[in-house]
């Protein structure tokens, strides 16, 4: 695929974000994250080069080296792994612009721990996983508001913005799309959350109609 075409092809796949955000409001802003996972760092730049500027990863080691590669782009990081309590302060080293998969009070317990340290701040997202599914990472959807609290209150150095799920692993609609709102009702009764970070690139669109403000989009931003 040339570059015209890519763009024609991305220009596609905005069309589609654009058209989910209208039937939601005109005035329902939806941020795309390009997960970057399964792609190169020459794959990332001809992204950028046509307008994208939010890429993401999920193993601290490979957003190390692609940041690093790509130091002259001002690219935007957001870390979506699960992320090991040892691994912490490697990704504080690199300090991403949001950090998505804050999974657990423990984990929030550590990162405090280590972020007070470096006398730094770290903008996250409380995984919720609304499925109940035992394969995903994430609170309890009933425990989700008790939590979020929780650590507004004894983690000062985790600036949280809001909230991240995965939609339900089932190819039935109503299945994906009440997870999707279990989210989303979550989001709402959080005082001062502005980020529901939530569809991939088989549910975006449902996502986005149930109240998604930040999509997070790798095989269908790089035609894989």
């Amino acid at each position: 695929m040339n570059e015209i075409e890519y763009k024609i092809y991305i220009d596609d796949v905005i069309r589609r974000v654009e058209s989910a955000r209208l039937q939601v409001s005109a005035h329902h802003i939806v941020k795309i994250v390009a997960i970057s996972k399964y792609s190169t760092s020459d794959e990332i730049e001809k992204l950028y080069k046509i307008g994208q500027r939010a890429f993401g990863e999920n193993k601290v080691q490979d957003l190390k080296a692609k940041s690093n590669e790509l130091d002259e782009l001002p690219l935007e990081w957001h870390f979506v792994g699960n992320l090991q309590k040892n691994k912490i302060n490697n990704l504080l080293d690199i300090d991403p612009t949001l950090f998505h998969a804050l999974d657990s009070i423990e984990l929030a317990y550590e990162l405090q721990k280590k972020l007070k340290a470096k006398d730094m701040t770290l903008d996250s997202l409380l995984q919720i996983n609304s499925a109940k599914e035992e394969s995903k990472h994430g609170v309890m959807p009933e425990l989700a508001c008790v939590i979020y609290k929780q650590i507004q209150q004894e983690c000062p150095n985790i600036n949280l913005k809001g909230v991240m799920s995965i939609g339900a692993h089932s190819d039935d609609r109503a299945i994906v799309k009440k997870s999707f709102e279990t989210t989303y009702d979550i989001y709402k009764q959080l005082d001062g959350a502005t980020i529901c970070s939530m569809g991939m690139s088989g549910d975006f669109e449902l996502a986005i109609e149930c109240g998604s403000n930040m999509i997070r989009l790798g095989s269908v931003m790089f035609n894989k």
